[in-house]
């Protein structure tokens, strides 16, 4: 309870400082938040475009807070088992490559789901297996893993697998990809996120298996203390690797539903920003799966909002995130409140 109110005291005071900005830049506050629900399909626009209404806006959210709930989750496992994996953008982008170049082979839903977990998995087990091995730390590895992987897809990408038009990757084949874009339903095209279901039972499945599980326990107690755990009996060298295994496995899901879901293309030269929002959303939610959930919703309302207040309010879509960053820093500041306030 105390983290959920200590949480809530961010968002509150991360939008106050939100709204003194846009006052100062002359703007209404209040119209420029409406904006956001409004980008997000919670509230109904003035006018829509043909075949779009506010139902449209709302499954376009859905497919944007997907894979935004599973890079959430991804560092919420790892800070629960005391690491803090700030390489999800890279993992994201090694499974959803992965499963583009599967898809060439067999165009398969389901294989694409499986290859990017398991792609997703090996580089996590790498940064545990180096974290323990040779003692380095899980943040310079991920952060260089993220260059490494970037700059080699990106080399693949623009030698094999450009298209000459958008100058990204090729797109994914329809039957391969996780969001069904463009579905026709009672006159309007709608993009259907296949993959939103797998991320609520995810979320379910890893709240149970932290707080009812032998392993979940593991992992909580080499957290808090790896000492203490290793007294205990505890095999803390494979508690961490599991640990970032299954870390690893959810930014691959992330990755798939983000580059063969939301986005059928990758870009070339960039990692996604969303596994680094993903901090704040994890921060936001306490690290608890169920807390990601609702975080990833807040989060995701200003990030897909944020083009429709711009265009309303004629202000820079950078405000969004500036407010983000201020959750971010609200979130971390009351993690920290809540550790002193336990001693």
């Amino acid at each position: 309870m105390r983290k959920f109110t200590l949480s809530c005291l961010a968002i509150i005071i991360s939008l106050i400082f939100g709204a003194l900005i846009l006052w100062l830049m002359g703007k209404d506050p209040v119209a420029a938040y409406m904006n956001l629900l409004q980008g997000s399909g919670l509230m109904e626009k003035a006018r829509y475009a043909g075949r779009q209404s506010m139902f449209t806006d709302f499954m376009s959210f859905i497919d944007a807070m997907t894979p935004m709930i599973f890079a959430s989750l991804s560092v919420a496992l790892a800070l629960k088992g005391g690491f803090f994996n700030i390489g999800v953008s890279g993992q994201m982008l090694f499974a959803g490559f992965a499963a583009h170049m599967l898809s060439l082979f067999i165009p398969s839903r389901i294989l694409v789901v499986i290859v990017g977990f398991i792609a997703g998995a090996l580089i996590g087990a790498l940064i545990g297996w180096l974290r323990y091995k040779f003692n380095v730390s899980e943040v310079v590895s991920s952060i260089m893993l993220n260059s490494i992987l970037m700059y080699l897809i990106t080399f693949y990408i623009n030698t094999f697998y450009i298209n000459p038009v958008s100058r990204q990757s090729k797109s994914i084949v329809d039957s391969a990809r996780l969001t069904l874009s463009g579905f026709r339903w009672e006159g309007l095209k709608v993009d259907i996120a296949l993959a939103f279901p797998v991320a609520i039972i995810t979320a379910l499945i890893l709240q149970w298996f932290i707080e009812r599980t032998t392993y979940g326990y593991e992992i909580k107690a080499s957290g808090l203390s790896p000492n203490a755990a290793y007294y205990a009996g505890m095999n803390v060298h494979r508690t961490a690797l599991m640990t970032m295994t299954l870390s690893g496995a959810l930014a691959g899901l992330a990755g798939v539903s983000y580059f063969c879901g939301y986005l059928a293309s990758i870009q070339p030269g960039v990692v996604p920003s969303m596994g680094f929002d993903a901090i704040a959303v994890s921060l936001l939610g306490g690290n608890n799966p169920l807390g990601c959930v609702l975080a990833s919703f807040l989060i995701t309302i200003i990030s897909k909002g944020s083009i429709y207040m711009s265009s309303r309010q004629h202000i820079e879509p950078e405000i969004a995130s500036l407010i983000t960053a201020f959750i971010l820093t609200f979130a971390a500041c009351s993690a920290f409140l809540s550790r002193k306030g336990k001693k």
